[in-house]
């Protein structure tokens, strides 16, 4: 990575951030921590979110004029609900300058490609797909942190139209926000996150909502701990967002339900004929698969701390 003490000028003299809320936020506020930016332009469909932007320094100024805001800009990102990218694009489009890159941070990213390819013609080249694997269950804003990246994976799911100097833009950007660049085709990526990112939400909403609906579920929520908040933590996470992901990747989303569902027969199966020892079997599975993982990601960090790419 540049050395960001030595550089001559800001990485970025333009940039236009296509909602300000936790993901798109966050990320400005890392680039301004970087000294990476000199200036962002915000859009968003709420005026104050805008508002809360400026205030908060996420933004420098911001816009509802398309044409204004993408002039003579160095790259967009867009940070918005998925099912907004197909009409955002579109209205990029006619501004678009050879110049400037586009980039998105969805959590899916067949249809994303599919729209983008549907929305930008010709100057498809120019958009460069990404998803940077972090959040919190706040949204807005207000919730922005400017190292909410750091030690972060960003997936690029880079096209075959994108060059070379496109793709190392973004992947620049993001490790500029101090994040790791992992790459993968669209359709491994939309695999991959139904497993370990999409079915984890959906179980987690269903469960609180499963809650919710009983007749003493004030009781219950009374004595829920520490366990129950972070099995569920990520059901505090935007409604609006994860509605559009569950459609978006329906088919992958659909595969794994279902192969859950079979994992829950066969524990219900062991519980009902009171097999102690195919409990334990899979408990024990699962035990050491998260203990295999957690080792993983922490020898991932100490590399990273020292150095290691």
């Amino acid at each position: 990575m540049e050395n960001q003490a030595t550089q001559k000028r800001p990485f970025f003299n333009k940039l236009v951030l296509i909602g300000v809320g936790l993901i798109g936020g966050s990320f400005a506020l890392s680039l301004k921590k970087a000294r990476a930016v000199t200036h962002i332009v915000g859009l968003d469909r709420h005026l104050t979110y805008l508002e809360a932007a400026k205030r908060l320094g996420i933004i420098d100024s911001f816009t509802d004029d398309m044409a204004s805001a993408v002039a003579d800009a160095d790259l967009i990102v867009i940070a918005t609900p998925v099912a907004q990218t197909a009409k955002i694009l579109s209205a990029i489009y006619p501004y678009l300058q050879a110049n400037t890159i586009v980039t998105d941070a969805g959590s899916t990213k067949a249809d994303v490609v599919t729209a983008a390819r549907a929305s930008l013609q010709e100057k498809i080249s120019q958009f460069v797909p990404a998803h940077p694997i972090a959040g919190r269950e706040k949204n807005g804003p207000e919730a922005a942190i400017d190292d909410l990246y750091v030690g972060k994976k960003v997936v690029i799911t880079r096209l075959a139209e994108n060059s070379n100097q496109a793709v190392e833009l973004v992947a620049q950007a993001w490790r500029l926000c101090g994040a790791m660049i992992h790459y993968l085709s669209p359709k491994e990526h939309d695999q991959v996150f139904a497993s370990v990112s999409h079915l984890p939400h959906l179980l987690a909403y269903a469960l609180v909502d499963d809650i919710a609906a009983k007749p003493h579920a004030d009781r219950l929520f009374q004595y829920a701990a520490s366990g129950f908040r972070d099995f569920t933590r990520i059901a505090g996470s935007s409604p609006e967002m994860w509605r559009d992901i569950s459609l978006a990747n329906r088919d992958a989303i659909l595969e794994e339900l279902d192969s859950y569902s079979l994992k829950l027969k066969q524990l219900r199966a062991s519980l009902e004929a009171s097999d102690s020892l195919a409990l334990e079997s899979i408990y024990s599975r699962a035990q050491t698969a998260r203990v295999n993982w957690i080792n993983a990601i922490e020898a991932a960090e100490a590399q990273n701390k020292d150095g290691g790419d």
